[in-house]
């Protein structure tokens, strides 16, 4: 974190941030650690309450299966370019039960259409596109919802959405 834009939080920074915010933040960590986003995000109180909210949800919440959402969130990273969150996700994806020969795959340049079941390339067309050029075309829509049902649909949007707002944050500051 020795490049990142703005001081960190620390421990003893004051104003301290309110004793809640601290819980969420870290119940959300491995071993209640928090990691670099957290400590920049703690600069400003109702922005890491509000992210913290949201990104829980995403994270544990959605219907859509975790590795699905983990899938999107690596495919995010790479097209930004947000080596942190790469570095954050590529374990959580192993541990959804992605694999690493897929996860390397996103890193490639094209989509190897052999190697992704269906629902992926559904899931990757939509995250490239959103990722890329904002607006989606509706039959990629049309496909996600196809296969995934409408409320599925509406998560694997938000999901691209939320990890396009997370990768551009960590960019911007340099985390």
């Amino acid at each position: 974190m020795s490049s990142v834009r703005v001081t960190p939080w620390q421990d003893g920074t004051l104003p301290p941030p309110p004793p809640e915010l601290l819980a969420g933040m870290k119940a959300r960590r491995p071993n209640g650690e928090l990691i670099g986003i957290d400590r920049v995000l703690l600069r400003s109180f109702p922005l890491a309450t509000g992210w913290n909210a949201l990104l829980g949800r995403v994270r544990a919440e959605f219907d859509l299966a975790l590795e699905y959402r983990e899938l999107i969130m690596l495919r995010v990273a790479v097209l930004n370019r947000a080596d942190f969150e790469w570095g954050v996700h590529h374990p959580a994806y192993l541990r959804a039960g992605g694999t690493g020969e897929k996860a390397e795959a996103l890193k490639a340049g094209p989509i190897d259409s052999g190697l992704f079941n269906e629902e992926e390339l559904a899931l990757l067309a939509l995250t490239d596109q959103s990722t890329q050029q904002v607006e989606v075309d509706a039959h990629v829509i049309d496909e996600v919802k196809r296969l995934f049902g409408e409320a599925k649909t509406v998560e694997a949007v938000a999901t691209v959405a939320a990890y396009n707002m997370v990768s551009r944050f960590l960019v911007a500051m340099a985390i």
